[in-house]
């Protein structure tokens, strides 16, 4: 189903600086004969890097924290510490009382994205409701797939994309890659690409970024119509169609489309099986929720389908930001643009291992830190773009699932060091302490029964049932979330643009999708 709410000289294909080329000029770059391996010019990737930071500072991650925000994290960690020493029982009070509504919020988002389920999912059997558009009524498509170290990943990725189901002379395909990354360039170079897919080269340079990446190849690849893919995607392959039907009977407002994820190795690990249970709940049920209730939504990192006009209009991607697609959400919605979900699946890897899985999810949640640091510089102004519901529903979707990550293991502790003493059941109905103790675990329990709610209804409807055996290893998956978020804290500090790469393998033969 489709949501909806109210020049290159080593290509010879001519490029415009704003909006995209023509159909003709599509197609005479997908059949005329050229060199499929095209350097970016250092001139013009400097240029693409730094437009954001240029022209909106403000909303660029350049400069990690502004100096006010300096100040007031300074303040608030030697408030914590001073309290912690001196009032250790005071401070948890206040934490208790401060973070209930916040975490309260996020239990009623899921329970809200339950009961709106109905017709809103991604699940499979779900009809579209509008016909894909035929071959003559395609606009040009830009296909952005950065590459980093994916050697293994090439005989498949290339399988993928040739399987996309969209007329060849409409279609430019770039394969982004690093310039310092020679096993990548030897295994494209084995391969005899088709005619509408070449190999882009970013210089080396700083930061070294899948944002980077994609800014540099958006103004080397033509199209109307512009969409992201990861290296181990495996797109339904009608789904530029779909994407393309759903722009053309869209208001020009609704500039993005979210294809939803999930994964093709559930069965794997343990973590393999809570991260599909987290992706099924996140892009069938949350994110159609978040849109219907006129929340701002960030993107999942791939298949993100734009207008280009509408793309550099809110200066695309920020090479800063170590999840650039929240980011870019966040802005779209600041800009007065609008995100839809169509209802078509791009299969993925989930990370088998648990060092794999950690730092995937600790630059996750760094870049979530980037992202809520960036669009809180200036509140007032946000609170203007964005209007008061939206802004707090950012604080609920970013401030507090951020806060949750951190402070989850300190109930343990704090409930750890009440059963020790034997006080946990001890007059509590007399005690402050314990009725605030009381809040906090219900706050907990609430937490928990919201999310095996979710995930059960996620995985049920994706016919993937037997997931649902391995929701109470929950707690377990959380713990580490938050190991993830003290670790992405230190590296918001001392290494805020480093990426950590994810680690893909290659599969011998095509993935079971959606089972």
């Amino acid at each position: 189903m489709v949501l909806i709410e109210d020049s290159d000289e080593g290509s010879g294909c001519s490029e415009l600086e704003h909006g995209g080329p023509s159909t003709s000029e599509v197609a005479s770059c997908s059949s005329r004969p050229v060199d499929p391996w095209v350097r970016v010019a250092q001139a013009d990737l400097v240029r693409a890097v730094s437009r954001l930071a240029l022209v909106r500072p403000d909303l660029s991650a350049k400069v990690p924290l502004w100096r006010w925000q300096r100040q007031a994290l300074g303040g608030l960690a030697l408030a914590l510490v001073i309290a912690m020493v001196l009032a250790p029982a005071g401070l948890a009070v206040v934490l208790t009382l401060v973070l209930a509504v916040p975490f309260f919020s996020v239990y009623l988002l899921r329970f809200s994205a339950i009961f709106a389920q109905r017709a809103r999912s991604c699940g499979p059997g779900e009809k579209m409701p509008r016909t894909p558009l035929v071959d003559a009524d395609c606009p040009t498509y830009a296909v952005l797939v950065p590459l980093y170290d994916e050697a293994e990943i090439v005989p498949g990725l290339i399988k993928a994309l040739s399987a996309l189901d969209y007329p060849v002379d409409r279609l430019a395909i770039r394969l982004v890659v690093e310039e310092d990354d020679p096993r990548t360039h030897a295994a494209l170079s084995a391969i005899a690409l088709p005619r509408h897919m070449s190999v882009l080269v970013v210089p080396r340079g700083v930061p070294k970024t899948k944002p980077r990446a994609l800014v540099a190849a958006l103004e080397h690849t033509p199209g109307e119509l512009v969409v992201v893919f990861d290296a181990e995607d495996l797109p339904e392959p009608n789904q530029l169609r779909v994407a393309a039907s759903a722009f053309a009977h869209a208001p020009q407002h609704l500039v993005c489309l979210q294809a939803c994820l999930n994964t093709f190795n559930p069965d794997e690990t343990w973590l393999t099986r809570q991260f599909t249970i987290e992706y099924s709940a996140l892009f069938d049920l949350i994110l159609p929720a978040l849109l219907r209730f006129g929340l701002p939504l960030p993107l999942g990192g791939t298949s993100n389908h734009f207008r280009r006009a509408a793309l550099q209009d809110v200066l695309a991607w920020d090479p800063y930001n170590v999840t650039e697609d929240a980011d870019l959400g966040v802005r779209i919605a600041r800009f007065g643009m609008r995100v839809g979900v169509i209802g078509s699946t791009t299969w993925e890897e989930a990370p088998p291992t648990f060092r794999i899985w950690l730092g995937q999810r600790t630059r996750w949640l760094k870049g979530w830190m980037q992202t809520y640091l960036v669009h809180m510089r200036a509140p007032r102004r946000l609170v203007d773009e964005l209007g008061w519901w939206p802004f707090v529903g950012l604080q609920v979707l970013m401030g507090a699932m951020i806060a949750s990550a951190l402070v989850h293991p300190w109930f343990y502790i704090l409930l750890g060091y009440e059963i020790s003493k034997g006080t946990l059941l001890a007059g509590a109905a007399a005690q402050k302490s314990h009725v605030l103790l009381w809040l906090a675990l219900a706050n907990l329990v609430l937490g928990y029964v919201s999310v095996l709610l979710i995930g059960a209804v996620a995985v049920w409807r994706r016919g993937r049932r037997r997931l649902i055996t391995h929701l109470p290893l929950v707690p377990f998956y959380w713990l580490a979330i938050s190991l993830a978020g003290y670790r992405a804290l230190i590296e918001l500090v001392t290494s805020p643009f480093h990426w950590e790469k994810t680690r893909h393998r290659a599969w011998p033969d095509q993935p079971t999708r959606g089972r």
